[in-house]
Formats: C-alpha cells, structure tokens, sequence
C-alpha cells in the first residue's frame, strides 16, 4: 500500500502504517500508559500538585497518532469526573480513524474532539488556549522541529505546560546507519519493496553491526511492518542529545521542570567516586543530565515536562511541604516495606538492559508502610515518631523523605498531591 506522491512522506507513511500499531478491541482488555500526560505526572510536575480537577481542563494532543496518549488522558480525566475539553490533531487520516476508535471503544467521545492537519496550523486547525500540550514523538519528525515547538508554546494558556518526547541519539545507536543502507539500496522503491528489503539487510547483518548489537530497539523485529517502517524506512527522522533538546525548549521561551525518569538524568545515581561527584558539583541541571546521558549510553527516547521559564522552577510538587500527600505510580508501597530486608536498604529498577541500585534511608520501611495515597506528609511524620522513631523531629524525617523521595521519585513510581 503507498499513498500518491503529491502527499507529504511523513504524511504518506502514516496513512499506509499507522504507528503503533493498536486493535481498538484491545481497549476492553487494558489502557496503555505511559509517559508523559499520565494526569499524575501531570499534577505533580506542571500543577504543584495542586491542580482541582473539578475544575475545566482544556488539553490537546497534538502529532496524536493512533491514540495512547490521548486514550490515557482521557480515561483519567473520565475517571476523576473532570469537565475536560480534549483536542486531537493529526496529518494521517488512518491514524485517526484508529483513535477515534479506541475512544468510541471506551465511550469517551463527548471529551475529544478530532482534527485533522499540521501541527504548523495548530492555530487555525484547533486554536488554544490549552492547560496542557501532549507532543509525543512528533517533534522531531518535523522539517523544523524549532518552529513546531515555538507554536506549540504559543498555543498554552497561562500555568500551563506540555509533555514531550524527542528520540536519544546515544540509545539508538545503529539505528540511523541502517537508514542510511537502505536509502542505497532502495530509495525510490514500493514500499512493499523497501520493507522486503529491509528485511533482508536485518537478516544479514554482521554481529558487529551497530545496530544489531543493540538491544535497545526492537520495533524492526516485533513492530509489524508500521514499526519496521517508523524506526527504519523513516522519511524524517531525527535524535537529540540532551543539551541540543535544552537549547530548542530554551528558544521557545519553555524551560524543563523534569525529565523522566529524574534518576536516568542524575550522574549520582551511576557514580560513586566522591572525587568525580565533587567535580560535577558546579554542574547546572541541564548539564547534569548531559553528563548523566553520556555515562549511561542507553537513553533511547527523552521524555521531558516543561513550562514557561518563568515559572519552570517552581511548577512541580515540593517534597518538603507537610500538606504533601505521597502517591504511588503503579506499586503497592506497603507490600514493597514488608518484602524489605533490613540493614541497608536499596532500589533495584532496570531501564533498557541496566539495573540501579538507589540507597534508602534508615526509616525506608517505616515510611513506606505509611503512605497510603491519603496521609500527608506531616501525618506520615507524626504516625513514625509515635511508634517507630520515638521522638523523631520534623526536618529529621524530612531528611529521611528526601533520600526516600529521590529514589521512588527518580524511578517514577512517587509523586505528590496536595489537596485542596
């Protein structure tokens, strides 16, 4: 199947794959989540944590695809009973049909409305204000990524922010020098063709191809032919390192509240020579995580919350505040305290083929087994220093938090909530 030449080749290939591959009768069995714009991050790193969902919530999701993010969004704002207006937009009219398909699956089709067209056009084809932009691997499908995003950030209402994600240059090593075979061997041809081809060259290459010896992608092998198509046989495809992400949130007048997950970005967390932790010391945070992506060599996409520079550093949920209510992304807390073994307790998660092991603080257990999604940080606090840390002082269990906070937070499995 290919679409007429006189269609953009992005546009075309959207319309002959459309990526990722999704079966709207899926939607009965499981919601996909993922990050960013699930609508706890969403609070927690844009809206303090603080945001009163019985509010009005305008959203768009802009580049929407075949519907995850705008699924996701959706589903949560039904699930918490808000007033929400959500937009779509898209260039593939088979991408859409398929969202528009999940939604309907769900009966969610009073939230959205869909669109079709650039997001270059955003502001005659779903003008904003918007609270919150999702833009999810479409940034750097652009002929000018730097102009996309000006648009976008033009289109927030003030408060507001966006979700993104860009591909990682250093975690898709191998992927581009395959591109660049099958231009040769290929450009111009079918498409049935090109992936016929690309089939073959997959099949042929040398253990010491770059990108067979990396494990971190897959779509070319359990993709279909929309995810062989999207990683391989890309009309525009482009990665970027962290500081070149930096620079393009920068002229866009945005600034990066986090990156996630925070402790992938964070050199401590692979390091634990104190001579080279003191020489990173002066580092900003945007340097930090340069350094941190050097080191780790496996961030294959970035994910990133932003706001206006005004207000980037003080847009995310403070750890610090008593009102603060910790909540769990997707883990039981309680039980993870009760398999704890005591001593010095640590973190184990892997991110694609590498395992951390984050320290914890001495109250680990005792925190954990507290934090319900309910009690506050102050009545967490006071729960502990009446039974398993007599006496304990307010900063000395926030002490204990913060090392606490930093490891589940860095993995995205903890994030705050301030009740109104």
């Amino acid at each position: 199947m290919s679409e007429p030449a006189s269609l953009d080749p992005v546009q075309a290939q959207y319309e002959a794959y459309p990526y990722p591959a999704r079966d709207p009768r899926d939607e009965a069995k499981r919601l996909v989540i993922g990050s960013p714009s699930d609508l706890r991050e969403v609070d927690h790193y844009l809206f303090g944590g603080k945001r009163d969902w019985s509010r009005p919530f305008r959203a768009l999701v802009a580049g929407g695809g075949t519907g995850d993010a705008l699924v996701m969004l959706a589903q949560h704002l039904a699930d918490r009973h808000c007033p929400a207006e959500l937009h779509y937009l898209d260039l593939s009219d088979a991408a859409r049909r398929i969202a528009e398909a999940r939604i309907e699956a769900r009966g969610l089709g009073r939230l959205v409305t869909f669109h079709h067209g650039s997001l270059l056009g955003l502001a005659a084809a779903a003008p904003g204000p918007y609270d919150y932009i999702d833009c999810c691997g479409v940034l750097h499908h652009l002929d000018d990524p730097r102009a996309g995003l000006r648009v976008l950030a033009a289109s927030l209402a003030p408060g507001g922010g966006m979700g993104l994600m860009v591909y990682g240059a250093l975690g898709r090593t191998g992927v581009y020098d395959a591109q660049e075979m099958l231009r040769t061997l290929a450009a111009g041809a079918p498409d049935r063709e090109r992936l016929t081809v690309a089939r073959a060259l997959i099949r042929e290459l040398p253990p010491t191809n770059r990108l067979r010896r990396n494990a971190l992608v897959g779509d070319h092998l359990a993709g279909g032919d929309a995810g062989l198509y999207d990683l391989l046989l890309h009309a525009r495809d482009r990665a970027y390192r962290v500081p070149e992400l930096a620079a393009m949130i920068d002229a866009a007048g945005l600034a990066i509240v986090a990156f996630i997950e925070p402790a992938r970005y964070e050199p401590a967390t692979y390091l634990n020579d104190r001579d080279l932790l003191e020489r990173l010391g002066p580092l900003g945070a945007v340097e930090r995580a340069a350094f941190a992506e050097l080191l780790a060599g496996n961030l294959k996409t970035h994910v990133c919350y932003v706001a206006a520079r005004d207000r980037a550093a003080t847009a995310a949920a403070r750890a610090d505040d008593p009102a603060a209510v910790p909540v769990a992304r997707d883990v039981d807390f309680a039980a993870i305290a009760r398999g704890m073994v005591s001593g010095s307790p640590v973190l184990s998660a892997s991110f694609d083929g590498l395992t951390l092991r984050l320290k914890l603080p001495r109250l680990a257990t005792a925190i954990l087994a507290r934090i319900d999604g309910k009690r506050s940080l102050g009545e967490i606090h006071r729960a502990v220093a009446e039974t398993a840390a007599p006496g304990l002082a307010w900063d000395d269990f926030l002490a204990e938090f913060r090392v606490l906070y930093a490891a589940f937070n860095g993995v995205n499995r903890m994030l705050l909530r301030v009740p109104g």
